[in-house]
């Protein structure tokens, strides 16, 4: 099957390739920006807390995944090109749960408490959305695995990294590229104001694109990235609220 597609993607020439990724990014970024401008400008339903949290990583996990999807018939592949595959789940499943769990007991052990706890301005903001409802830390935990685990591996790591260097003469310096590209996109996402910001966002960063680059497969760095935001998301509720 994987000789097939590969077969297949050779009728697609580079120009079209990084036509269709070109445009699959962008796109990709408005379907995850656009319910933030929504919820934070019209203030509809309270804005940026609650149930409208679940409402936001829903639509960005059917949005941006429908967008790949068409994105990846268009250039004659499917999901597993980009690492969607369930073998080895177990094994690749348990990588997962060790980088996300470590990422946050160094955080919530070390680093949070001595760099301001509750007064950080993510963790003030992260209780603030949580407006101190079990509702709201619910919601917030379904936005920070569907839309961020979940869907930010699908685009950031499977199809970015996987993608781009399909552009390129030499797939191994496209491999290179789009791995350091993809790390600087995802982390400039996130928008860090500070160094502090960039070494928070950066590292686990770093670790989700070593599981996949080292698994080929994308349920590694989607366990971690899933389980450190829930991790992280209870860890704040029950400690920093207030």
């Amino acid at each position: 099957m994987k000789t097939i597609q590969v077969s297949e993607s050779r009728l697609v020439s580079r120009t079209k390739t990084l036509v269709i990724f070109v445009f699959t990014i962008i796109l990709g970024v408005i379907l995850f920006v656009a319910p933030n401008l929504f919820f934070g400008i019209t203030k509809f339903n309270g804005g940026l807390t609650g149930i409208n949290l679940l409402i936001m990583g829903l639509f960005q996990c059917i949005t941006v995944c429908s967008l790949i999807h068409f994105s990846l018939r268009l250039l004659k592949k499917d999901f597993r090109y980009i690492g969607f595959s369930l073998s080895h789940w177990k094994r690749d499943g348990l990588l997962g749960l060790v980088g996300g769990l470590t990422w946050v007991t160094l955080q919530f052990v070390l680093i949070i408490p001595n760099t301001g706890g509750a007064d950080r301005e993510d963790i003030s903001q992260m209780v603030e959305m949580m407006d101190g409802s079990l509702i709201g830390m619910l919601s917030y935990i379904a936005l920070g695995v569907i839309g961020g685990g979940i869907t930010e591996e699908i685009y950031s790591r499977g199809y970015f990294i996987t993608v781009l260097p399909d552009t390129f003469k030499n797939p191994k310096v496209g491999m290179y590229i789009a791995t350091i590209l993809s790390i600087l996109f995802f982390a400039a996402l996130h928008l860090p104001s500070d160094s502090l910001g960039w070494f928070d966002i950066l590292v686990p960063t770093f670790m989700y694109t070593f599981l996949f680059l080292y698994t080929k497969r994308l349920v590694a760095p989607i366990v971690a990235h899933g389980i450190y935001n829930m991790t992280a998301i209870m860890l704040t509720y029950y400690t920093y609220y207030a």
